[in-house]
């Protein structure tokens, strides 16, 4: 049975840090690149960042990029989301997703979801 479990979320005043972390178990986790997504209340779920299953491939929204890194450690089962340089815009539950089609940005591409952590950003 396969189980994503996301740690890490909170509140936090603009302009600070955050890391998000993600555990994975019951797949082979190299195998599966690892996503980030978020939902913001009455918005839609929205992609964030990608990593392939040798951690040597990302893709980011462009919403995020260059304030947040994904990154993962194979040898722990962890993927993690840094967060930097936060905006209450990037308030929402942000999810980690697995899937083995590659770093891909669409939702309906992704065979596992965790539950969600919710991270607040105040102004």
């Amino acid at each position: 049975q396969v189980q994503l479990v996301e740690s890490g979320g909170g509140l936090v005043q603009a302009g600070g840090s955050l890391r998000l972390t993600c555990s994975a178990s019951g797949l082979t986790f190299s195998d599966y690149a690892m996503g980030w997504f978020r939902q913001a209340p009455g918005k839609e779920r929205e992609f964030v960042a990608a990593l392939s299953g040798r951690g040597d491939g990302t893709y980011y929204a462009d919403s995020v990029n260059g304030r947040f890194t994904i990154s993962r450690d194979n040898t722990k089962n962890l993927v993690y989301l840094y967060m930097n340089s936060l905006k209450p815009e990037d308030t929402a539950v942000y999810y980690c997703a697995a899937t083995r089609v590659g770093v891909a940005g669409l939702a309906h591409l992704y065979d596992y979801w965790g539950q969600g952590s919710q991270v607040t950003v105040s102004s």
